[in-house]
């Protein structure tokens, strides 16, 4: 009898300390789970804090213009009534990225347009943002005519290159978050649009110029050229709001 307890002591000493373990294994995961948050947080930089431009500026200007307003935590684009000839509004950020995460929230309206553009090389001889930076499609798929040109025109795109695998985009008045990857140490880009993997595609040569050389982009001579350059956001003539803006770099 003594024999049997003394082996349930010990089975149960052994028990304890295996629950010990455990706890401590636990323990010891959820800290390096909460130092991978806070390193991964320090890694993000801010570009919009829904406070101010100042990361931010007009292609080809030096401040931002009455056109983008800041609204509820937003920046919003309100098209010029009176627009002179050629003169357009597209903001990119003052600093210039290569390989990024690019994380943000936008909202289109009714019928709207606008995009997200990189690697855009600031240029007088340049006169828009398009002619060097590649575009993410922000649109309303609904009710732009552009839409009806191909799903390489609709909402999250690789603008006339790469179609989404489906359009997840919420309604009209709604926000959608879109997160944006170029990254050439490892020839991808990818887009996720409302937590959806929508388009992949190679971001070096010659991939990346097979696939321009398909598109209406094929004549451009600056065209995609420049793995470094400035993050964009599109006047297309339409209202369209940003909020959320973050880069992180890799």
């Amino acid at each position: 009898m003594k024999k049997i307890l003394s082996v349930l002591a010990i089975s149960m000493l052994l028990l304890g300390c295996k629950d010990d373990s455990k706890n401590i294994q636990k323990e010891t995961t959820e800290s390096e789970q909460e130092r991978e948050v806070t390193s991964d947080a320090e890694d993000w930089t801010v570009l919009f804090d829904g406070a101010s431009f100042e990361n931010w500026k007009e292609y080809l200007n030096e401040g931002v213009s009455d056109n983008w307003k800041i609204e509820d935590n937003a920046m919003v684009f309100y098209p010029p009534k009176d627009r002179e000839n050629g003169q357009a509004f597209n903001l990119v950020t003052k600093n210039e990225y290569t390989d990024f995460v690019l994380t943000l929230d936008w909202k289109i309206s009714e019928g709207g347009n606008s995009g997200i553009f990189w690697g855009v090389k600031e240029d007088p001889s340049l006169p828009e943002a398009y002619q060097t930076g590649p575009e993410i499609q922000v649109l309303d798929n609904e009710k732009h005519p552009d839409a009806k040109a191909g799903t390489t025109h609709q909402a999250g795109s690789l603008y006339d290159m790469v179609s989404p695998v489906k359009d997840v985009t919420k309604p009209i008045g709604e926000w959608n978050t879109c997160v944006l990857t170029i990254n050439h140490k490892t020839n991808k880009g990818s887009v996720v649009l409302n937590n959806v993997e929508i388009v992949t595609f190679s971001v070096n040569n010659p991939e990346w110029s097979a696939m321009v050389a398909k598109s209406k982009f094929a004549d451009w001579a600056d065209f995609g050229k420049y793995p470094t350059g400035k993050i964009g956001l599109q006047d297309h003539g339409d209202m369209v709001s940003y909020r959320n803006i973050k880069i992180r770099e890799l």
